[in-house]
């Protein structure tokens, strides 16, 4: 194994350092790159579009609301509930407390 003067090692030392700080740089300028999510929206706006309007469209509720006209849920819910015979209503129990003061 040739020896190195000390010279030659300080060299290859400062060598090294250079290439690692372009090494660093190139590599900060890529995850910069990457981690651009407004970059990344813009490039692929045609392909999210579509998806964005499904998502906003099953976040409204318009597939529970789409199936219950499909399956026709909602008008038999209805028509039970008209069916129910009518029950005396109840008072309030504030007005309850009021007549049990007055006694």
């Amino acid at each position: 194994m040739p020896t190195r003067t000390p010279d030659e090692i300080r060299a290859s030392i400062e060598q090294n350092r250079q290439e690692l700080g372009e090494s660093l740089a190139y590599l900060r300028d890529e995850v910069t790159q990457l981690t651009d999510w407004r970059a990344q929206l813009r490039a692929r706006q045609s392909q999210l579009l579509p998806v964005a309007v499904v998502a906003g469209f099953v976040a409204g509720g318009g597939l529970a609301g789409l199936t219950g006209l499909i399956t026709g849920r909602g008008r038999r819910q209805r028509r039970r509930s008209a069916r129910l015979p009518n029950l005396p209503s109840l008072p309030s129990p504030g007005a309850v407390g009021a007549k049990l003061r007055r006694q």
